[in-house]
């Protein structure tokens, strides 16, 4: 009976405690989405990668055309021409493809590369902000409200506002 009592008594004072450790820590939400969308950091980036992205898409577009025509000349000219030349220009118009192709592929990696030189910046910021601002209001924890970022309840304070401010927009 005394050890029930005893264990009894532990497990209060550690309820307690605990408790009271829950209580004491701040926790605040903000949806980081809408806050890297909101940066004027991020509305450049995105003009820079939409810049980039059309001119790889006019190259791409020119290419194909010219591939295009060329073959509609190939067809035009197959029953004037020998065997062997016919072989010939069959194996030019697959070497052409493949280029396109490799040129899509290197143009997409290209484009991620510069995707992600360009937001990590941007990210880091936010962060650097989004921190700044929780350890000046005393947040122990700022939990990611965007649609999926795995909260379940934010009845937090929200720090969007603050942060915004804080970066100067």
């Amino acid at each position: 009976m005394k050890h029930l009592k005893t264990l009894l008594l532990a497990a209060i004072l550690f309820v307690g405690t605990t408790s009271l450790a829950t209580a004491q820590s701040k926790i605040a939400h903000i949806n980081t989405t809408d806050l890297v969308q909101a940066m004027p950091d991020m509305k450049a980036a995105q003009a820079e990668i939409e810049k980039l992205s059309k001119t790889y898409d006019a190259d791409y577009k020119t290419m194909v055309t010219e591939l295009q025509n060329k073959v509609t000349q190939y067809r035009a000219e197959a029953e004037t021409k020998t065997e062997e030349e016919n072989t010939k220009r069959a194996k030019e118009v697959q070497q052409m493809e493949q280029s396109i192709r490799e040129y899509q592929a290197g143009a997409q990696e290209d484009l991620g590369k510069k995707e992600a030189a360009l937001l990590k910046p941007i990210f880091e910021k936010a962060k650097a902000a989004i921190s700044k601002v929780a350890k000046a209001q005393g947040y122990q924890y700022v939990l990611d409200s965007t649609q999926g970022g795995g909260v379940l309840v934010s009845d937090g304070k929200d720090l969007l506002a603050d942060v915004k401010k804080e970066l100067g927009f």
